[in-house]
């Protein structure tokens, strides 16, 4: 009987161990991150003009989007990012320089062009904000912030 009770024993506690590795090893795929830390995060100067003519400099992450720009440096821009980058608006509409707007590396999307339909004070090189990410070649970046937003959501 004693036999017994210590093979029972111990095929319980294998068991355990079993599930507590395979949780382990669930929690260990959660903490792992493929992105560079902080700290080492490369930054480049972005210049956002408003319509009075007021400009506001910002430090801003290479691989951030130029809404992230707006919102991690508090810049103050009524309205814009309402939609919060989910591309269901276009509050954060802004126009660039000829030469800026070639030079972005990636080219609206129809999803992107359809909201900048709905945009006030539309131009050719009119692009939203959410999806502009920041590339270390575009350091010293100046963007015009249209003097008025539609929110296409309401």
């Amino acid at each position: 009987m004693a036999f017994r009770s210590l093979i029972r024993s111990s095929l319980t506690f294998s068991r355990t161990l079993l599930k507590a590795n395979v949780n382990l090893e669930k929690n260990c795929e959660r903490i792992v991150s493929t992105t560079i830390p902080a700290l080492n995060k490369k930054q480049v100067e972005v210049t956002f003009l408003k319509a009075n003519g007021e400009k506001i400099k910002v430090k801003a992450n290479v691989g951030d989007s130029l809404l992230d720009v707006v919102v991690n440096n508090s810049v103050d821009l009524d309205g814009f990012g309402a939609c919060e980058g989910t591309l269901t608006c276009s509050t954060c509409h802004l126009i660039f320089s000829q030469s800026d707007f070639d030079q972005l590396p990636d080219k609206p999307t129809d999803e992107e062009l359809d909201m900048l339909d709905l945009a006030y004070e539309l131009t050719d090189t009119s692009r939203l904000g959410c999806q502009i990410i920041l590339t270390e070649t575009m350091d010293g970046l100046q963007v015009k912030v249209p003097a008025t937003i539609n929110d296409a959501r309401g």
